[in-house]
């Protein structure tokens, strides 16, 4: 089974090699045929602080490095913020 990938925007660089990304993604409600906008928050594995807040990012699952951490960055994603 494949791993997921996400991308995302870093949120938070203030840990020792952990970073947070925000995620958001898009769907139509099921009732109202509106677009709604949803995001949600993951700690990815960040080795040598190299990405900073306002960076776009790929995260990718991996096993757990800590208590909430289960997410490994793969790289960055287009332009920076």
């Amino acid at each position: 089974m494949p791993k997921r990938v996400l991308q995302g925007v870093v949120v938070s660089d203030k840990n020792d090699k952990t970073i947070v990304v925000e995620v958001e993604r898009r769907f139509t409600h099921p009732l109202l045929k509106k677009t709604v906008r949803r995001s949600k928050k993951y700690h990815a594995h960040d080795e040598t602080n190299q990405f900073k807040i306002g960076d776009n990012v790929a995260i990718e699952e991996g096993r757990p490095q800590s208590k909430l951490k289960r997410w490994v960055v793969v790289g960055a994603v287009g332009n920076a913020g």
